[in-house]
């Protein structure tokens, strides 16, 4: 499933809580962005025309919820990313990333300490 950045970010909304009415989503998404509401909506009709929300009738509104899980879509666009760029490959990301100067030391010891972890795991 495809999702647009525009439509990640109403589900990111949806993720951190749920079921929300359009408004609710209006709403919260006017703290990071200037749409409208027809513009939301029309977001919201996206999403759930692709099977990455639902909407249930309370009253005479709807309710939004996610169906894709936040995990599952995270990981396919990690992976996409990845593949697209680095060949699938993930020591060109971190020398990518490393060359720039954008890896902190915590990044660093975060990173041996994953290595060590793989390292103990196929022993």
């Amino acid at each position: 499933m495809s999702i647009s950045d525009s439509e990640a970010m109403v589900m990111e909304v949806l993720w951190q809580r749920h079921p929300l009415g359009a408004d609710e989503v209006v709403a919260l998404l006017a703290e990071r962005s200037d749409w409208a509401e027809p513009t939301v909506k029309t977001l919201l009709n996206r999403l759930l025309n692709k099977g990455a929300i639902r909407a249930e009738r309370d009253g005479r509104r709807y309710l939004y919820s996610p169906v894709l899980e936040r995990e599952a879509w995270v990981a396919r666009q990690s992976e996409g990313f990845v593949e697209r760029l680095f060949g699938g490959r993930v020591a060109p990301l971190v020398a990518h990333f490393s060359e720039r100067g954008k890896l902190s030391q915590a990044d660093i010891d975060e990173l041996r300490r994953l290595i060590g972890e793989l390292d103990d795991g196929q022993r």
